[in-house]
């Protein structure tokens, strides 16, 4: 059989290892669509996606419509003459265009779905202790990460990693997960099923909803386990925080690396334990988290005993949420 026609369709470095995987497999990409530019940093000077860099580097065909839902983009797509459309980290699709191609609309997820739909799986997976997530993939419906399911690969959750590590390790795994599903779908070797068949009796659906500034504030009434996969699960962006305050002033601090101290005592939640050399523990629920690297706002990452040398950390306490 010839090789299919594909639009890639993505916008951040998650996509770009599959739009990549594609090239190297030798296959047919007709055109990318991604994200309009968009203003970026202290001058607001129009940035790419990673998308669009990569893409055009290899002087693939470039849609970057502002609307999905435009005639005139519509009218291009179905020029190309597609066979497929793949969808990594885009947007959702309007039903007008995910029909368009004779061998469906994939998408790319970083979950094993049904469970952890939405937009931030891997950082939700990991904030919730998990041992295992994975890759799937999926035809494309009028809801969001609900379609029939092509392919799936379970990848482990190692102790130490963060968001950021296994991010980096989905985006291989994904980028494999993609030539599998392409190959099946063009030799009529894999067969969609519906998510419901992957649902055990009993089993209770986890979400992954966006990620808010609300959501990375640190509640030290939690126990150290809690709030260590929390740091975990949002490092290195956009960071689990809390705030530094004394009599003067307040200062917020992002945490990048911790470690849980399973520790019975008899401290307030927020207590600061330090020697004010390379020391910086923070008492929560029947334990510590001893942190090992931060950045105060105005300031560079640094390790805590980088961190000690430079900020005076006697008469400081952590500011706790109300229960």
């Amino acid at each position: 059989m010839k090789s299919p026609r594909i639009v890639f369709m993505g916008t951040p470095e998650f996509a770009v290892a599959s739009l990549g995987s594609l090239l190297i497999n030798g296959y047919d990409v007709a055109a990318v669509v991604t994200t309009p530019d968009k203003p970026a940093g202290r001058g607001r000077k129009l940035s790419a996606s990673p998308v669009k860099e990569f893409a055009a580097s290899n002087y693939l065909p470039l849609l970057q419509p502002l609307n999905l839902d435009e005639q005139d983009f519509i009218n291009r797509l179905i020029s190309l003459d597609p066979d497929v459309f793949i969808v990594v980290a885009f947007r959702m699709l309007p039903k007008i265009v995910w029909e368009i191609p004779r061998l469906g609309t994939f998408n790319l997820h970083a979950s094993l779905l049904p469970q952890y739909r939405g937009a931030a799986p891997i950082n939700h997976a990991i904030i919730n202790g998990e041992t295992s997530t994975g890759v799937t993939t999926f035809l494309i419906d009028e809801k969001i990460d609900t379609g029939n399911i092509l392919l799936r690969e379970e990848v482990q959750i190692f102790p130490s990693e963060n968001a950021g590590d296994l991010h980096n390790r989905l985006m291989k795994y994904g980028a494999r997960l993609v030539i599998k599903t392409l190959e099946g779908l063009t030799e009529h070797k894999v067969e969609p099923q519906p998510q419901t068949n992957f649902i055990f009796p009993g089993e209770v659906l986890k979400r992954a909803p966006k990620i808010f500034p609300g959501d990375c504030i640190i509640d030290w009434n939690k126990d150290p386990f809690t709030i260590h996969n929390l740091i975990r699960g949002l490092s290195p962006e956009p960071c689990a925080r809390s705030i530094l305050s004394n009599n003067e002033r307040s200062v917020s601090f992002k945490i990048f690396e911790s470690r849980p101290e399973d520790e019975m005592h008899s401290m307030e939640p927020g207590t600061i334990v330090s020697d004010a050399k390379e020391s910086f523990r923070i008492a929560c629920r029947n334990g510590f988290i001893r942190i090992l690297q931060l950045q105060i706002e105005g300031k560079k990452r640094m390790d805590t005993d980088e961190f000690l040398r430079g900020f005076r950390i006697a008469g400081f306490n952590i500011t706790v949420p109300k229960a």
